[in-house]
């Protein structure tokens, strides 16, 4: 019996002395936004720690774009987002992306789809006037069938109010 307890207090101390150093393993592999780095600081592809990669896009360049009502003219702080946009994209010449179009659910169907592709379009020539090919632009619009937000109130319907830049990898001509 003593042995058992003396081999059990053993792995114990060994296991809680293992946990009390987080480089034992021989570097700090949580370097960067959330650990999304190597074990020698490098960057893991695809992370959002990588700049050419999607999630970087989501998280750090941003993917939408609001609007005011019923209106489809860029706000000041849209064009700063798409310009972010237009930098990456530049940057990142194997992507293409689909800009959607997106209304609140205020309104007929038909009108809404014809104004969520006015703001589709508004975004893409305003990326295709800072240097992003067209052709590597399309737009579609879902007008209010797609909402983020469901309810009756003005901060609902100001996030459906918007055009979201979805990236697909990779030219197809």
């Amino acid at each position: 019996m003593n042995r058992i307890l003396t081999s059990t207090l053993l792995i114990t101390a060994l296991a809680v002395s293992a946990c009390t150093n987080p480089n034992r393993f021989g570097g700090d592999n949580m370097n960067g936004a959330g650990g999304l780095t190597g074990a020698n600081g490098s960057i893991i592809p695809g992370s959002a720690n990588d700049p050419a990669s999607t999630a970087y896009f989501q998280q750090f360049i941003g993917d939408r774009v609001l609007f005011e009502v019923d209106q489809s003219s860029l706000t000041p702080a849209g064009q700063a987002t798409l310009d972010g946009q237009a930098s990456w994209l530049n940057t990142n010449t194997d992507y293409q992306a689909v800009i959607e179009g997106h209304a609140d659910e205020q309104g007929t169907r038909e009108y809404n789809v014809a104004l969520g592709a006015r703001r589709a379009n508004a975004a893409r020539e305003y990326l295709v006037s800072r240097g992003v090919a067209g052709h590597r632009l399309r737009t579609v619009s879902y007008g209010k069938e797609r909402p983020i937000e469901v309810c009756s109130q003005e901060a609902c319907y100001a996030k459906n109010r918007r055009a979201v830049t979805v990236l697909a990898g990779g030219l197809s001509s």
